[in-house]
């Protein structure tokens, strides 16, 4: 080996050797500064250490390891580095996304809460699952599945349907054809006719009414006179009524208490009245007594002793 090769090689070596260097400080001053999370996933979508790790849209770190969770071999483990400082919360959710759509994949968070309590390092990210290709694609399957039997069932009813507009139309063609529009324009003939031949009864009829109209109306204005006379004569009418109604309402109050004074006084003199049609019935019976007797001896009334009864001759 020559001495120009060896001065090479060591050159390059030295310069490997400072790239090293630069490259470990940097590492290691940027993980000075970061803290670490995880979060679970069962779709990671070719997630790998050294993606972005973006909080709300802003990168704040990346991620540093993705391997299967050893408690649950299903779901994938992420480990992040975030920068300190981050408010990462319980809000927050952690889920698969891209930068762009000509980018690779990377981890977004969302914000979270700020009232939500604050995940403190090495604390776990809730996570949400993104749609892998795989699940798309079935899903797009489906719809197409569906649009078909979909397209199939709106061709047989637009089938029915255009035969309905079919008949429609040939209805209105023949209701709109030429013997129809004859008709209807005899049919307008006809009424312009009894129009012009009904006009001048109708002139009439009108001219009529309007007389009629015009002897009316001194007969309302009449029938108002009389409906204002009547309202006058009621109302004059209305004071000697409601004196002669207070008047009435007097004499009946005063003769409700005079009957009321002589039921007091047919109580107290219910005895003496009693008595009283006892010796009137004792005497009306006394005087027909009296009168069948002068009717039987009229003589008693002139001789005192009554003859003695003839004997009968033997």
């Amino acid at each position: 080996m020559t001495t120009e090769a060896k001065v090479g090689a060591f050159v390059l070596g030295a310069f490997s050797l400072l790239a090293i260097t630069l490259l470990y400080l940097i590492n290691a001053g940027s993980r000075a500064g970061t803290a670490p999370y995880r979060t679970y996933l069962h779709y990671a979508g070719g997630l790998e250490p050294g993606d972005p790790v973006l909080f709300g849209g802003i990168k704040v770190g990346s991620v540093t390891g993705v391997k299967p969770w050893a408690d649950d071999p299903t779901r994938i483990e992420v480990l992040v580095a975030l920068k300190k400082g981050t408010p990462v919360n319980d809000k927050s959710v952690a889920k698969l996304g891209a930068i762009s759509l000509m980018s690779g994949p990377a981890l977004l968070v969302s914000t979270g809460s700020n009232d939500a309590h604050r995940i403190g390092p090495g604390g776990s990210i809730p996570s949400q699952e993104a749609v892998s290709m795989d699940e798309l694609v079935s899903k797009v399957s489906t719809i197409a599945d569906s649009a078909n039997t979909l397209i199939t069932q709106v061709q047989g009813e637009l089938g029915s349907i255009s035969g309905d507009a079919r008949a429609v139309l040939a209805n209105l063609n023949s209701l709109t054809g030429r013997p129809n529009q004859e008709r209807i324009s005899s049919m307008l003939e006809q009424t312009n006719r009894l129009v012009t031949d009904a006009r001048p009864k109708i002139d009439h009829l009108m001219d009529q009414v309007s007389s009629v109209a015009a002897k009316l109306d001194p007969a309302v204005d009449h029938a108002d006179k009389a409906i204002q006379n009547v309202n006058a004569t009621v109302t004059d009418m209305r004071d000697p009524l409601r004196k002669d109604l207070t008047d009435l309402q007097v004499a009946l109050q005063e003769a409700k208490g005079l009957l009321a004074d002589m039921q007091v006084m047919v109580r107290a003199n219910d005895s003496n009245i009693g008595e009283a049609l006892e010796n009137l019935r004792m005497t009306t019976e006394n005087l027909n007594q009296l009168t069948n007797s002068v009717k039987q001896r009229p003589w008693s009334l002139i001789r005192i002793r009554q003859p003695q009864d003839r004997k009968v001759p033997e």
